[in-house]
């Protein structure tokens, strides 16, 4: 009786309990997870999709408020706001791919080359990063796409100059905390060249560090490249893009709210689900 007792009452072990759970996506994530699905959506099929042409106009229509015909209403040259939202999805969400992936693939050259082979070539990454780290980078990035005369790509190259020295940090870090472990060792021991070890065996153990941080770049490079467009910095006047109908739109704000507060909401939500889906994956980084 005592033996079926103590069985009985014995603890269960942890992976029983915690192993389901563990798999299990959050419905924060998943809501997450939606928005970005109808973001891409509209990058991709938006001309599809739209009920009207971005760059149709009605100027005798002019600003008008939410209706039938018009969901969202009508901005001051008489063109639909929600097939402008929907159109928007697809600068909003390429440039920021392109900032956010090319400064992972610069940093984790550099950062691989930095803190696998160290000195002098550790030391020179590193100063400029610091440098970099020292300059108020929204400054920088409004002053150069000004001087050189806006310009959505030209934005987009100064974003991934300005992205890639935190994410070399990140990836030094990284590569530092591979280089002592023993199958390190054990590849320099067999004669294995560094640039094998370096893209062969630690890349592939910092891959997902690396993607999880791409997915978190991407949001703030979506951000940053709304607010150039605010400013007028971005893409040229008349493109359908969810920073400049901020900027267009924001003296009708009291006569057709959602036409600014449409794109802000867009922008706010979009960036908002990347990151949640970021912190989500390193998150399940870490646990492994």
């Amino acid at each position: 009786m005592k033996l079926e007792e103590t069985a009985s009452a014995a603890p269960v072990p942890a992976s029983v309990g915690v192993t389901p759970r563990a798999g299990r996506v959050p419905i924060t994530v998943w809501i997450a997870m939606v928005f970005v699905l109808v973001a891409v959506v509209c990058a991709v099929f938006g001309p599809q999709i739209a009920p009207y042409r971005a760059n149709r106009q009605d100027l005798l229509l002019g600003t008008v408020p939410p209706g039938g015909d018009h969901l969202a209403g009508t901005d001051l040259l008489g063109r639909d706001v929600l097939s402008r939202t929907i159109v928007g999805a697809r600068t909003a969400l390429v440039g920021p791919t392109i900032v956010a992936v090319g400064a992972f693939a610069i940093a984790t050259i550099l950062g691989l080359l930095s803190g696998y082979l160290g000195g002098v070539i550790d030391s020179a990454v590193m100063r400029w990063v610091d440098f970099m780290f020292a300059l108020p980078g929204p400054l920088i990035a409004i002053v150069i796409v000004g001087v050189a005369g806006g310009g959505f790509w030209t934005a987009v190259v100064v974003l991934v100059v300005l992205f890639t020295a935190p994410d070399t940090r990140i990836v030094r870090s990284a590569v530092l905390e591979q280089r002592p472990l023993p199958y390190i060792e054990a590849a320099r021991t067999l004669g294995i060249s560094k640039g094998r070890i370096m893209f062969l065996h630690v890349l592939p153990n910092i891959l997902p560090i690396v993607a999880a941080y791409v997915v978190l770049d991407f949001a703030f490079a979506l951000v940053s490249l709304a607010g150039l467009s605010f400013l007028g910095l971005g893409v040229s006047p008349g493109t359908a893009d969810w920073g400049r109908m901020l900027f267009e739109n924001r003296t009708i704000l009291f006569t057709n709210p959602l036409a600014a507060l449409l794109p802000a909401a867009a922008i706010v939500v979009t960036a908002g689900s990347i990151n949640i889906i970021g912190d989500w994956i390193y998150q399940r980084i870490s646990i492994r």
